[in-house]
């Protein structure tokens, strides 16, 4: 009796074992999917933010990645890769995605709000529209969550195809002046002091120089959330491709959400 009894609880728990492998099996093919899905979306909206100069070789010089936001004739970067002074014969400019997604077209853009605060710029520019990403309202989001970000990392090195690498919100942290001495003191430090701190994502993800301005999304829906800012990886150029922390920071989308109704009055 007890060996039958003992036989049915193996049935069981092997029965409840198959399911649940059955079950993590079907929404980790789903999560896939949806993930898939949301490349698919995001990526026709992701360009390369650069200056543009005849004279120079080559002509165009990646600083980071944009993406295209609505009504669909401005793109979202960091600040800190829109340049504030050009020589007369530079200009910013960006490489768009043609239809055929094999080539790239040149298109001459101009910086039409700055954000200096949370690094984020919008640029404006003539022609066509192009398709816009769709940007989500950050503040729902919540630790553990699973994103991703499409970009260009270390820049023309690996090319011009954008790329997307996965992680999670591992921590929603305020910015603040780093603990130790007086010497880390500088003066954008103290400016930053002055101006208050705000809350940024921690990614549980490696993000790379080029990647600084890519969209932040969340891979069931596509939906912008965040803004890569490479500003707050310590460390130079050199050592974060040679040892990568697996440690980046994203600017919350309210921020940008903001910056686009300053302009949309505007334009």
């Amino acid at each position: 009796m007890a060996k039958n009894h003992q036989e049915q609880v193996d049935v069981s728990f092997n029965a409840i074992l198959r399911i649940t492998l059955a079950l993590t099996a079907v929404y980790s093919g789903l999560a896939v999917a949806d993930l898939m899905e949301s490349i698919d979306r995001v990526k026709p909206s992701i360009v390369v933010v650069g200056v543009f100069n005849r004279t120079s070789s080559p002509q165009f010089q990646m600083r980071g990645t944009g993406f295209i936001v609505a009504p669909g004739n401005m793109v979202a970067t960091n600040a800190h890769v829109a340049p504030e002074t050009l020589d007369s014969a530079t200009r910013i400019a960006f490489l768009s995605p043609t239809e055929s997604r094999d080539s790239s077209k040149l298109r001459i853009a101009n910086v039409i709000a700055r954000d200096r605060d949370h690094d984020l710029a919008l640029l404006a520019f003539d022609g066509p529209p192009l398709l816009p990403v769709r940007i989500s309202n950050s503040d729902p989001v919540r630790e553990g969550q699973s994103i991703a970000f499409t970009g260009f990392p270390i820049g023309g090195a690996l090319g011009f195809s954008p790329v997307t690498h996965r992680g999670t919100i591992s921590s929603i942290t305020p910015i603040a002046i780093p603990s130790g001495n007086s010497n880390q003191l500088n003066e954008k430090l103290i400016h930053q002091l002055k101006r208050g701190t705000f809350k940024i994502f921690q990614l549980d993800a490696t993000a790379y120089p080029g990647n600084s301005g890519s969209p932040v999304f969340d891979t069931e829906t596509g939906d912008v959330i965040g803004v890569i800012n490479m500003v707050f990886i310590k460390g130079v150029k050199e050592s974060v491709l040679a040892q990568p922390s697996g440690i980046s920071y994203a600017i919350p989308s309210a921020y940008l959400n903001e910056l686009i109704r300053s302009v949309s009055g505007k334009r």
